[in-house]
């Protein structure tokens, strides 16, 4: 595909990122020549200099013949108007744009083609928001990622020593709890890929992958694992627009308490939240953690725009007795630096955004794709259509299917019914297919399987 991406920041640099490695043809537009000078020594790929919503400057980056426009400038109304022009100029066929301001979000009637033809509107902050909201309702897990309307859920954990299935083959999970659908899809031992079989042995340390209906996770995490209490004490490191969002979503449930440093901001989110404790200070200050009971607090939660005071303020929280800590972390090589340390989970706002960009670029009919592993891996909902004639995978069992290798069907989704995936299990035409690739290098196979006659998006 030929895809124009507005902004070389750091969303704009890691869809760049992920989407130059699958030979699609790039084009970055962005006002700052230094970033487009290190993404140009990065990556082969073009880069334009100018702003994004000029017309002169979509022209020069190819808009007349792209496949896609992919606006995530640090404006939202650059991106917006951006869209426009490339709908009214030049028919883009596909038009994605960043918009963070709730107040945009919450108008739906803005982004139709009458109005601003944006095909999609994404939200960094909002998918970051449910992604920790998911983890904080899931104690204890690394991960929880939804599929088919949260049907079915694929969550990722730690193996400890004591978990019933530890130290014992996968297949006894089924023996254990023979009314509990659950299928291991993925494990990752000391950062390296094990493909899950019958007679795998679950060690220590393990990271599992597996899949699983809502009301199922706990049932296997305790196969994994103690299962941690449900939380109820959260302190929130940053009242911006995460920390807000985070704190209205939880306060009904949980004791919601923001730390933010600016007074005035203080004031205008304690106005907006209805339960949650607004306390002006520093995050990363030991006697105010002490004051307000951090030995006590079940999450601490570091979401400021700045990742030192995030990494700084969660390691210290963790010292002095906070139960789980987690931290937004915008730099992908401090995420790989911190969470073998003393963070517990490292947050990736770009990880969280890029599967909702990836699942517009890929073929077939995809409707969702979670990027995992730091971009390594991905977990991909794809629908199967057509016939046996038509199609490689329609009236073909599981077990027949020609998978590339480190790809594997977890489940599928059938209406309102969640299928764990086994090798004779029938795929009809209309079911949603949950897959889980190791490489995400081998994404193209995996489109060509669910391709009926011509590509289509």
């Amino acid at each position: 595909m030929k895809i124009i991406i507005l902004g070389a920041g750091q969303v704009g640099t890691s869809v760049a990122a992920n989407l130059v490695s699958e030979a699609n043809d790039i084009t970055v537009v962005d006002h700052n020549p230094d970033l487009l000078r290190e993404l140009q020594d990065r990556f082969d790929l073009r880069t334009i200099f100018g702003h994004g919503a000029h017309p002169d400057v979509l022209l020069r980056a190819g808009a007349e013949d792209a496949d896609m426009i992919i606006a995530v400038t640090n404006s939202d109304e650059t991106n917006m108007v951006a869209c426009q022009v490339a709908y009214t100029l030049f028919h883009t066929p596909t038009k994605i744009a960043r918009v963070r301001a709730q107040s945009f979000l919450e108008q739906p009637k803005l982004f139709t083609s009458e109005a601003l033809p944006i095909d999609v509107a994404i939200s960094p902050e909002a998918l970051v928001t449910d992604y920790i909201i998911r983890l904080i309702q899931n104690p204890g897990t690394l991960q929880v990622l939804d599929f088919a309307g949260g049907r079915i859920r694929l969550v990722a954990v730690k193996a400890y020593y004591g978990g019933p299935l530890v130290g014992h083959e996968l297949r006894t999970l089924q023996q254990r709890m023979p009314h509990v659908e659950a299928r291991v899809a993925a494990i990752y031992r000391q950062d390296r890929a094990i493909q899950p079989e019958g007679d795998t042995v679950i060690e220590v340390d393990d990271e599992v992958f597996f899949l699983a209906a809502p009301v199922h996770i706990r049932a296997v995490m305790g196969e994994l694992r103690r299962l941690d209490e449900s939380y109820k004490r959260i302190i929130i490191a940053g009242g911006g627009n995460i920390g807000t969002r985070l704190a209205k979503a939880l306060e009904q449930s949980f004791r919601v308490k923001i730390i933010e440093r600016k007074l005035g901001h203080c004031k205008r989110i304690a106005e907006s939240l209805e339960k949650t404790i607004v306390l002006h200070g520093d995050a990363a200050d030991q006697d105010l953690l002490l004051e307000e009971n951090i030995e006590s607090t079940d999450v601490f939660c570091a979401v400021t725009n700045d990742d030192e005071a995030n990494i700084l303020s969660a390691m210290l929280a963790k010292r002095l007795g906070a139960r789980k800590v987690m931290a937004l972390i915008n730099r992908a090589s401090y995420v790989d630096l911190v969470q073998s340390g003393s963070i517990d989970i490292a947050i990736s706002p770009q990880q969280a955004t890029i599967g909702s960009l990836l699942k517009h670029v890929r073929r077939g009919d995809v409707v969702m794709v979670h990027s995992l592993r730091r971009g390594a891996a991905e977990a991909i909902e794809a629908i199967a259509h057509g016939d046996k004639m038509s199609s490689k995978v329609v009236g073909r069992r599981i077990g027949e299917l020609r998978l590339p290798k480190g790809a594997s069907i977890g489940a599928l989704v059938r209406g309102d019914a969640v299928i764990i995936a086994h090798n004779d299990t029938l795929i009809e035409s209309e079911d949603h297919v949950i897959l889980f690739l190791q490489d995400k290098r081998r994404i193209a196979e995996v489109e060509r399987l669910f391709q009926v006659g011509v590509t289509f998006l």
